[in-house]
């Protein structure tokens, strides 16, 4: 048995990304194959993806395989339903819970200068972006939110460190963004 083309087979077919924890788990125990030997495989099937319009990629959640970005226009070709659009309130505010975690409704406004819409938070909590953490401990007890691992698998992050600096997030162009993001 080839185990690198095993593993390709395993996260082609996955509808999530799958930890080294899972993937051990498709082997049985007469295989004798460790987590390390999983690793090493996947190392090889990273380098097998060079040239490929498809690649290895780790998220938080583990390993996929995924369309390289140069290939995204030709794909959504084939995709029925129409790339959501964002607003910049939308944006604002995910990047604001993305950065200063735990970070209340009202401390989102305070940064922003504007209230924050319902259905803002709505849509971040359904596309499962966003989760209550928490509450805070001052009168009312506001939900304290934070993001998920979908979150960062969406975004192809490890961790929010992978996040880019606020340096970065000033130079960033709000639309090409907003296209990253419809290509995604």
């Amino acid at each position: 048995m080839d185990v690198m083309m095993t593993l390709q087979a395993i996260l082609l077919t996955a509808d999530k990304p799958l930890s080294l924890e899972q993937l051990e788990g498709y082997f049985s125990p007469e295989e004798a194959l460790s987590r390390a030997g999983i690793r090493v495989a996947l190392q090889g099937l990273a380098a097998a993806c060079a040239g490929q319009s498809f690649e290895l990629k780790e998220t938080a959640s583990g390993f996929r395989l995924q369309t390289r970005v140069a290939f995204q226009p030709w794909v959504q070709r084939h995709e029925d339903s129409r790339p959501s659009k964002y607003s910049r309130a939308f944006l604002e505010t995910l990047a604001l819970i993305a950065w200063r975690q735990p970070i209340t409704r009202g401390e989102i406004e305070e940064v922003r200068g504007v209230a924050v819409n319902a259905n803002v938070i709505k849509t971040l909590l359904e596309r499962d972006w966003v989760r209550v953490i928490g509450h805070k401990e001052v009168p009312g007890r506001p939900e304290m939110l934070g993001t998920t691992r979908h979150f960062l698998d969406y975004f192809n992050l490890k961790s929010l460190d992978d996040l880019p600096s606020l340096v970065e997030m000033k130079e960033l162009d709000v639309d090409k963004l907003q296209l990253e993001l419809m290509g995604s």
